[in-house]
């Protein structure tokens, strides 16, 4: 069999998992254009890989409704550079106001805005509060981090639209229990350095966190083929191009229309059986047979909103509680690669579990941002 070569942005876990295919060579590095017509790939070093079956998988990143210069003062949380700038920022304003003497700039330090109230924006809007008020209030002396105010904003009439309704108001419930001040039909207008706009209404924070609108990854765009407004690419049933059979793309990058259901979410769920899907379409034409559309296996949905606080859905069922927040963990370690990866994961969840500590809480400085 030839030998295929996987382009990735981070090479040590999938290099970890194909250790053993002698047939796949892992590369690290960031695809910069794909020439559909002439079957290249260029990568940012200047690279240039050909192929016989492609698959694109860039995944998505936020966007700011047309207001890119937002994104210095709210950076999402799409990449691992991006999570430890939140980490660095929300440690660096607990540290800031403890030594701040004018109260309003205290009160500023400590105040922290989350953008969307979709699922991540639910989760971080709780992780800080439940980490504000069970972690960090015993680290400080001159501050009370359980005065923290987090507010979490909504431009929508309720917070996660895609729960049933009574599962999106239990979330809203178990923030307002957290001190989490959730806020609903609540479009920003303005973001800068001290705060965010609603309208008229000024909101002063030194923290914000952006969760709102996603987009497909800036990959797609090099593509020249027909793209839906989020910039993911329009395919055909079986994942590939239109018009250019030998190159799928699958996740979040791609727009796929079911008869019956509509567009697939953009959830991990879809993207992994969008991948095996794509694989067995690959595997059928180098067979002669031909390709299966792909048909979408909804196994529900899931979000935590702080300790023991979580919903899910999946058909008729609901749950809510510890019962859900017990489901929520271990389904997230089900999907981790390898099983030693899984166990490590377990063992700190149980230590952070029993001590009330959150690990690594570093400050660093890094650049976040992904280029455009």
């Amino acid at each position: 069999m030839a030998k295929e070569v996987l382009v990735v942005g981070a090479g040590f876990g999938i290099r970890a998992q194909f250790s053993r295919a002698p047939n796949a060579e892992v590369r690290l590095g960031r695809v910069a254009s794909v020439d559909l017509g002439r079957k290249r790939i260029s990568l940012e070093d200047g690279t240039q890989l050909g192929w016989d079956f492609l698959v694109l998988a860039g995944g998505a990143q936020h966007s700011y409704f047309g207001h890119p210069e937002w994104e210095e003062f709210a950076p999402g949380l799409k990449t691992l550079e991006q999570a430890t700038e939140i980490r660095r920022r929300l440690l660096s304003a607990f540290e800031s106001a403890e030594h701040e003497q004018d109260p309003a700039a205290q009160r500023g330090l400590l105040g922290f805005v989350i953008v969307g109230g979709g699922p991540t924006g639910v989760e971080l809007a709780g992780a800080i509060a439940d980490i504000s008020r069970t972690v960090l209030v015993r680290d400080f002396r001159k501050i009370d981090p359980a005065s923290a105010r987090v507010l979490l904003l909504e431009a929508g009439p309720r917070i996660l639209p895609a729960f049933a309704e009574e599962l999106s108001r239990h979330a809203a419930e178990d923030l307002r229990a957290l001190g989490v001040e959730v806020r609903t039909s609540a479009a920003v207008t303005g973001i800068d350095a001290h705060g965010v706009s609603i309208g008229g209404e000024r909101i002063e924070a030194k923290s914000i966190f952006w969760a709102a609108g996603v987009q497909a990854s800036s990959l797609s765009r090099s593509l020249g083929v027909e793209l839906d407004r989020a910039g993911r690419v329009m395919v055909d049933a079986d994942l590939s191009i239109p018009g250019h059979p030998d190159a799928f793309v699958i996740g979040d990058m791609a727009h796929l229309d079911e008869p019956e259901r509509g567009l697939v979410p953009g959830l991990a769920p879809a993207a992994i059986q969008e991948g095996k899907a794509a694989a067995r379409n690959i595997l059928a034409s180098i067979a002669g047979r031909p390709r299966k559309p792909f048909r979408y296996r909804d196994k529900g949905m899931m979000a935590t909103i702080g300790k023991h606080r979580a919903i899910a859905q999946t058909g008729p069922i609901r749950l809510t509680g510890y019962l859900a927040w017990l489901a929520w963990l271990f389904i997230h370690i089900l999907y981790l690669i390898g099983f030693k990866n899984r166990l490590s994961v377990f063992a700190q969840w149980v230590w952070s579990y029993v001590l009330s500590k959150r690990g690594a809480r570093l400050i660093t400085n890094r650049d976040w941002r992904l280029p455009s």
